[in-house]
């Protein structure tokens, strides 16, 4: 879809159709109208807000006010508790007023899902409620119901009607509301109209949000959570895009929901909430790990800081149309060359340029283990598919699946060798003849990329584009690059290029996340190369790369465990039991296993995950095969090899490796 853009004054203002934030070449914040939640300001000109959620059983005052305290001292700037009853609701007040007897002022949210009752008794107690609009008064039986028009209508009136008493309690005590919609638990209603869509989560909350409007009632932030970051990024930009239409500007609180644990939580949360960050949405975010909360804030508090000393001011000129449609996934169409590009899974590219001399144990790094007494080269799921060494030539027989990429002149020395290609400057493009059999690399940046280099490249098919940026807001260059490269019909592959430099282990995968994972979402790129100085190992940054790919769900390479960060409602041991399943399933390429501590979200999540474990009662696992229920109540001691059995049962069981 081509999106023709009218930008009015130099903030590249968008009026159109598919408009959904306001500079696509510079970061430029959305200004929603500010929400104040207790002395905390949402929006407007506030900071990005950080926020959490507790883990302990809400009944358990001292609990929950000792982690309450952890959290704050982290950095949490609001604390959500569950709510899951009123016995829980009355309970916030216990929690509250001992926080602020040990001097504690923080605002409190209520989180509630099916009990109106317990909102609106939290609502005259804590600052905020949040209610997910697909099980508050609403139904999630997993039903196809065919809907007269009079009949939906009927069931919307039925919904304010069971709604309207929490909007005027908000409304008299002056407690905000979020209104967060999740991916996982839309209902039957909003499932039968509109499917399991982005469509579907913006709906749904515009339904809500529509009567708080009818009652004058505007202290409100939207959320439009999900753990497939694809539909999480694509439904936050459908949501800012209605609003734009209908002259709204609520505060978004951005999240991935159920991101998981270590370093593919934190990646996964990383690439949906910075690709929104980088558009400029987002007040307020959650860092959603299935770890201690307080974990949770220092991930947080990094994503948001580079935004604290963005500029707008940009030397780009405006795009003026986007070849994008930036509310459905579609990968950028490319031709193939050698295995980059076309239908191919987007490749990696290992830096190891600043080696001063390269081993075959070396390769280890890069999931390649060369056997010795075999004479024989093992790879594992995550082995690169290239490695680009500069001047530094590779003297052992490489793997038949890796290549390597060296500079002109050093590749003149090796050609005759397989598998080696050249990395070429625009100049050296332009000014050599390389023949037309021979597969070359091209480094470019967007202000290389001129008529000369255009033109060369319509009459080069074999060659594959490295797009580099030299920016620290790189993304904004390299968007702008891809849009040329569609504008003017070059359908060459393009590898994305980034570097770093001097970042800790934690920061560096976070930047990484956001940066590439930015325009993965948007189909662009059909590879990843990150290039360090002086941070990250290169095991560390192969297993960051790969991660990107399997987050963004544009290559799997391994497990994926879509599992809930846990809270009050949580009934069994969500780290302990992450960890267990993830200790004999981690070899299961592909699988998606969802590991949710209640029934909250356990079976619409499960609608996205192979198979699901999911605690139904004190001590009690239930199975699914998707969104079907497959065994009831299981004791948790059994529950683990109950999965295994049921992956093996459906044949997508495989035997680990052997050591």
């Amino acid at each position: 879809m081509k999106t023709k853009i009218e930008s009015v004054g130099k903030n590249n203002v968008q009026k159109l159709d598919s408009v959904y934030c306001h500079n696509l070449i510079a970061y430029t914040r959305w200004k929603t109208r500010e929400v104040k939640v207790g002395d905390i300001g949402i929006g407007d000109k506030n900071p990005i807000r950080i926020q959490s959620m507790t883990t302990t059983d809400t009944m358990n005052t001292k609990a929950t006010v000792e982690q309450s305290i952890r959290m704050i001292e982290a950095g949490c700037e609001l604390v959500r508790i569950t709510a899951p009853s009123i016995k829980e609701a009355k309970n916030l007040l216990q929690i509250k007023n001992e926080l602020r007897k040990r001097g504690y002022h923080t605002p409190l949210v209520a989180d509630i899902h099916y009990t109106p009752n317990a909102a609106e008794l939290a609502a005259r107690i804590v600052e905020k409620v949040r209610i997910n609009p697909g099980n508050y008064v609403d139904k999630k039986n997993f039903e196809n119901i065919e809907y007269t028009e009079s009949a939906y209508q009927a069931e919307l009136e039925r919904i304010r009607d069971k709604f309207l008493p929490l909007v005027h309690i908000c409304k008299q005590h002056g407690t905000a509301m979020r209104i967060g919609t999740n991916h996982g638990s839309l209902s039957d209603r909003i499932l039968s109209r509109y499917g399991d869509t982005p469509t579907g989560m913006v709906e749904s909350a515009m339904e809500f949000l529509k009567i708080c409007e009818d009652e004058q009632y505007h202290n409100i932030v939207l959320s439009m959570k999900a753990s497939n970051t694809q539909v999480m990024v694509q439904a936050y930009r459908l949501l800012a895009h209605r609003m734009m239409q209908e002259n709204m500007n609520y505060p978004l609180h951005l999240g991935v929901t159920e991101a998981g644990d270590g370093e593919d939580g934190r990646i996964k949360s990383a690439v949906g909430i910075g690709a929104l960050l980088e558009d400029g949405l987002g007040d307020t975010i959650r860092v959603s790990l299935t770890e201690d909360p307080e974990c949770e804030i220092p991930v947080a508090k990094k994503l948001v800081e580079r935004y604290d000393v963005r500029s707008s001011q940009t030397n780009l000129s405006e795009i003026s149309e986007y070849p994008i449609n930036p509310f459905e996934y579609t990968r950028r169409k490319s031709h193939s060359v050698f295995t980059i590009g076309g239908n191919n899974v987007p490749r990696v590219i290992s830096d190891f340029s600043r080696h001063e001399n390269i081993s075959r144990a070396s390769l280890y790094a890069v999931g390649y283990h060369y056997s010795v007494p075999n004479d024989k080269w093992n790879l594992n799921e995550m082995a690169c598919d290239f490695i680009f060494t500069g001047d530094c030539p590779v003297t052992f027989d490489t793997p038949g699946t890796l290549g390597i990429i060296y500079n002109y002149q050093t590749w003149v020395k090796e050609k005759n060798k397989e598998r080696r290609f050249p990395l070429l400057s625009v100049q050296e493009f332009i000014n050599l003849n390389i023949s037309e059999a021979e597969i070359i690399f091209i480094e470019l940046t967007l202000h290389k990329l001129s008529p000369e280099c255009i033109y060369k490249l319509r009459q080069t098919k074999n060659c594959v584009i490295v797009l580099n940026t030299m920016q620290t807001e790189g993304i904004y260059e390299q968007r702008k690059a891809f849009t040329e490269l569609m504008l003017t019909g070059i359908p060459h592959p393009v590898i994305i290029k980034r570097n770093y430099s001097y970042l800790s282990n934690d920061t560096l995968t976070l930047y990484t996340a956001s940066d590439f994972g930015s325009l993965l979402t948007d189909g662009l790129g059909d590879g990843i190369w990150i290039n360090t100085l002086e941070c990250g190992g290169t095991k560390e940054i192969n297993s960051v790369a790969f991660g990107v790919l399997q987050a963004t769900r544009t290559r799997i390479s391994k497990t994926e465990y879509i599992s809930c960060p846990s809270c009050g409602r949580t009934l069994f041991d969500l780290q302990e039991t992450t960890a267990r399943i993830r200790a004999v399933t981690n070899h299961l390429k592909g699988v998606k296993i969802g590991i949710m501590g209640c029934i909250v979200n356990g079976p619409g999540e499960m609608a996205d995950a192979d198979y699901g474990y999911v605690g139904t009662g004190e001590g009690k696992i239930t199975l699914y095969k998707q969104k079907n229920v497959v065994e009831r109540n299981i004791p948790e001691k059994q529950a683990v090899e109950a999965l295994i059995a049921l992956i093996k049962e459906n044949g997508d069981w495989i035997e680990p490796p052997t050591q």
